[in-house]
């Protein structure tokens, strides 16, 4: 079994007038050990595709092993095998933390004691707890806690700290970062980039049914051509509280400065990627002062994933900063 999860030329169509075709011959293998992560906006496909890995919608056509096992042949045995954490886990609240657990805890021929699964997600001391009485961050753990109670090979966590307060999504970070480090194997969707970029080792971007990107997070970044990045807004001397747009012949000169490898227009700022900002800020006042324009403002800071989406999407994925 080379991969945990190999998924090849995978097609999945809708009946509908005319037909929706939600992925479009996917390619996607995910290596034993790894926290393989999957970004996308609404509409691409990772949702559909993940939920056809995880057994619970079919193929139109094209092949898909999870632990060497087909859900055709072994839907049983890989049941055994995985865990699955879904963004929205409807657990019943009048039973207590413990009982919930159990009950899950019931439904594999082997699996963790019920004190053991809840220390792993840190909710000991609510053991006695009704769900009810949990908060967000607290369910979210025992969602999870309910996903790794059968020690499974590969887990599935979908968006798993989607409306998390800082401290409770830094408490799941915590748990993946535990899960990786005993090598269990995680496939991860998120609609943070922050997230995918300090858990992940290999990225997946999903666009239109299709992946359009797959590398480790760094290597991504490097693709933009440069890591870090200068935004800044303009205007003319005379008017220097009126912001300016930029047109085409204005992006095409900043696109000559040097170490700039990528210029593009977001929102009412302009955006460069480059290698040393240093050298593009003082470049860029003078460029500016020979044309009569001013700095409205302007910031710097480290290439992100976010900058890499955009650049591959034209999009902002939802969750992630402005």
């Amino acid at each position: 079994m080379k991969f945990a999860i190999d998924c090849r030329n995978l097609v999945k169509t809708y009946a509908a007038k005319p037909p929706v075709q939600a992925v479009r011959g996917i390619d996607l293998q995910v290596e034993y050990g790894e926290c393989f992560g999957v970004l996308g906006p609404n509409g691409a496909g990772k949702t559909t595709t993940i939920e056809i890995l995880e057994g619970l919608l079919s193929a139109t056509s094209g092949d898909v092993q999870v632990l060497g096992c087909t859900w055709e042949r072994d839907s049983a045995e890989i049941r055994q095998r995985i865990g699955v954490s879904l963004q929205e886990t409807v657990l019943s609240d009048d039973l207590t933390v413990a009982e919930t657990v159990r009950l899950f805890r019931s439904f594999y021929r082997r699996a963790l004691p019920v004190e053991q699964a809840l220390s792993r997600v840190s909710l000991q001391e609510k053991a006695h707890a009704r769900v009810n009485k949990l908060s967000g961050g607290q369910k979210q753990r025992l969602a999870v806690a309910c996903a790794i109670v059968s020690e499974p090979e590969l887990l599935f966590l979908d968006e798993p700290t989607t409306g998390l307060d800082p401290t409770s999504r830094r408490e799941v970070w915590e748990i993946i970062r535990q899960l990786r480090a005993n090598g269990r194997t995680i496939l991860l969707t998120t609609h943070y980039m922050d997230e995918a970029q300090r858990l992940c080792d290999r990225v997946a971007i999903f666009d239109e049914g299709r992946v359009i990107a797959l590398d480790t997070p760094d290597q991504l970044i490097r693709s933009l051509g440069g890591d870090q990045v200068v935004r800044f807004s303009f205007a003319r001397r005379q008017d220097p509280q009126q912001h300016l747009s930029p047109d085409a012949t204005f992006l095409d000169r900043l696109r000559g400065m040097p170490t700039v490898s990528h210029v593009e227009s977001v929102s009412d700022r302009v955006q460069l990627t480059c290698q040393q900002f240093p050298v593009v800020v003082t470049v860029l006042i003078e460029f500016l002062h020979q044309h009569d324009y001013v700095l409205s403002d302007l910031s710097t800071r480290e290439a992100t994933l976010d900058d890499v989406f955009i650049h591959l999407t034209g999009k902002r994925l939802e969750g992630s900063a402005a």
